[in-house]
């Protein structure tokens, strides 16, 4: 189970925001991973973390998406 990285607890991120940013590289949209906290760049193939709440935002900290993960459909809407 994903969790923030401090009390365990998955992060979420606010609907709102998650309009509002795009990916830093290719200036895309982004789909929030629920299960990894992460928000999905699959233009760039890249996931960037979510840690207590916040994005992280910086190419330098995201991971690559692997195959297996581009398999997998995005999840087109929010945190509930």
């Amino acid at each position: 189970m994903a969790a923030d990285g401090r009390d365990g607890r998955k992060a979420t991120v606010d609907p709102r925001l998650l309009e509002l940013l795009a990916c830093p590289l290719t200036k895309g949209p982004l789909t929030w991973d629920e299960e990894r906290s992460e928000l999905i760049s699959r233009v760039a193939k890249l996931a960037y973390p979510v840690r207590d709440g916040i994005p992280i935002m910086l190419p330098s900290e995201a991971r690559t998406i692997s195959a297996d993960d581009m398999l997998t459909p995005p999840r087109l809407s929010g945190p509930s």
